[in-house]
């Protein structure tokens, strides 16, 4: 028994920092999970930037309102579900990926949680667990079921490095070519393919 457990962001869907970035011109949002390794330093960054901006959770959902899946990426998601379990892991919150999930098809996501004040300000979050993606695909291999992951950043590797067969999808440059041992493509139909194979 086999689940796969996909990336989001950047896999899926374009990356929710970097549209809200280009709808607000703040170029120091489009920093994400390929170019900081760090997530915690991360949100750090960029609720500290909310903060000095006065921009909250609607703001961002406005942004997201905008944003279709990534040309595809349904019928990726469709067809591959229809040939084995699905699971999308992501490092996103559950206000950002609702309205992304109903565009999706509703496929079942694990993600976090923001903490949002009375007044829409975001006043911090709450990781679901600690190194989540990795620990999640540790908690399906404990309960019998093999797992396959792909996604495209920094926060993907150790659930990659963990399953039965990992790609990257996307990815950058840099992550290609410090881990050339997994598979890397840029197309749907090819990482499809790779992951009927290792089914």
């Amino acid at each position: 028994m086999t689940i796969t457990c996909l990336d989001l962001e950047g896999v899926l869907v374009p990356e929710i920092w970097i549209a809200f970035s280009e709808a607000t011109g703040i170029p120091e949002l489009k920093r994400t999970t390929r170019d900081e390794p760090d997530y915690d330093k991360l949100m750090k960054f960029r609720l500290d930037i909310l903060e000095k901006k006065g921009l909250g959770l609607k703001e961002i959902q406005d942004v997201i309102a905008t944003i279709d899946p990534l040309p595809g990426a349904k019928e990726f998601l469709d067809e591959l579900r229809s040939v084995c379990q699905t699971i999308i892991l992501s490092d996103t919150f559950s206000q950002f990926a609702a309205p992304l999930m109903k565009k999706l098809g509703m496929p079942t996501i694990f993600c976090n949680e923001l903490v949002v004040a009375a007044d829409g300000k975001i006043t911090g979050y709450k990781m679901r667990c600690e190194k989540s993606k990795l620990t999640t695909v540790k908690a399906l291999q404990s309960i019998g079921y093999d797992t396959i992951a792909s996604g495209d950043s920094f926060n993907d590797l150790g659930m990659i490095q963990a399953s039965k067969a990992g790609f990257l999808f996307r990815s950058t440059e840099q992550i290609k070519k410090d881990y050339p041992q997994y598979p890397a493509f840029e197309e749907y139909a090819d990482l499809l393919a790779a992951i009927k194979r290792a089914l």
